[in-house]
């Protein structure tokens, strides 16, 4: 079975090798390997076709940001599924030959294995899970399961979930062209964030699973993440959204909406009503850069709403 592995390296020429080699390092041989340059300046390319030229290379010319550089990947790619790699990303070797297995049931279009936190400073694996699939509730909250426990062995079992993280999942790619929008796989109006939740809703609604592998195991640097305890935890919300940059908050702020509106069975629920009411006096209080984004919300609706029709015609 051809696997496409898809990576946008952008400015992390330190961690290149790292990560290439734990691709070139899988059990499972019948890959594509495919890197999108959103940035042709920063010595990715020279390492890459030093080291690995076996690699296909696309240069868009500019920054596409992670939806569009997925889509263009995806639609110069030939395998049967599509395996995205994050570029702070490292597999063990038998992650693709592990995650390949949920595939046997035709039902299931993605799947994802056991992310664990990886830390680049010191070089080392650890035991914090990143992610093991998204989980969403009632209001339109989507989270990563069991993001920032310790992993001692609790989730062992294989099960269905509602969706995939965007660091390392798999998808089948016939499945993923039952959903997408012209040449869109990921929504390009979401630039980048909660386009992998979106997509997860998306093959849902289409009448597919995902599934969450334990034996498949990778390590993730993650920049961005949830806080711990969510909005539970006022003050340690307010603390890791100052971590954040303005520009990932408002992308988070805005597209969080454009996913619910577009795929939610009743897009007016009470729960997202209240819960999206508490978010805005949260913004005005603590956060009015983010209040910036609004005018590309309401701009955007048009195009979403469109995207929701033509999922459910």
């Amino acid at each position: 079975m051809k696997v496409s592995v898809i990576i946008l390296p952008f400015r992390r020429t330190q961690i290149i090798k790292p990560v290439f080699d734990a691709i070139f390092a899988q059990t499972h041989k019948d890959l594509e390997v495919i890197a999108v340059l959103n940035d042709s300046n920063d010595g990715s390319r020279e390492i890459i076709q030093a080291n690995y030229p076996q690699v296909k290379i696309l240069e868009p010319g500019q920054n596409l940001f992670f939806a569009k550089g997925v889509n263009l990947g995806i639609n110069n790619s030939i395998g049967e599924f599509i395996q995205l790699v994050n570029d702070d990303l490292i597999l063990e070797p038998n992650y693709i030959e592990e995650i390949l297995k949920a595939f046997s049931d035709p039902k299931v279009a993605s799947a994802t294995g056991k992310i664990l936190r990886y830390d680049f400073a010191n070089h080392a694996k650890t035991k914090v899970i990143d992610t093991l699939g998204l989980v969403l509730d009632r209001s339109g909250r989507v989270r990563d399961i069991a993001q920032l426990e310790i992993d001692r062995g609790q989730s062992e079992a294989s099960r269905e979930i509602f969706g995939v993280s965007g660091a390392g999942p798999m998808h089948r790619k016939s499945a993923l062209d039952k959903v997408k929008y012209q040449d869109e796989y990921l929504d390009e109006d979401f630039v980048m964030y909660w386009d992998d939740a979106d997509l997860s809703w998306r093959l849902q609604n289409a009448g597919f699973i995902s599934k969450y592998i334990p034996t498949a195991i990778a390590y993730h640097g993650r920049s961005a993440g949830q806080s711990k305890g969510g909005y539970k935890n006022l003050l340690g919300f307010i603390k890791h959204h100052k971590k954040l940059s303005p520009q990932i908050l408002r992308w988070n702020y805005k597209n969080h909406i454009l996913m619910y509106i577009k795929n939610a069975k009743h897009v007016w629920h009470p729960a997202f009503i209240l819960r999206e009411l508490a978010m805005l006096g949260y913004i005005i209080i603590f956060e009015t850069s983010t209040l910036k984004v609004i005018p590309e919300l309401f701009r955007q609706l048009p195009s979403i709403w469109k995207k929701r029709k033509f999922a459910n015609q």
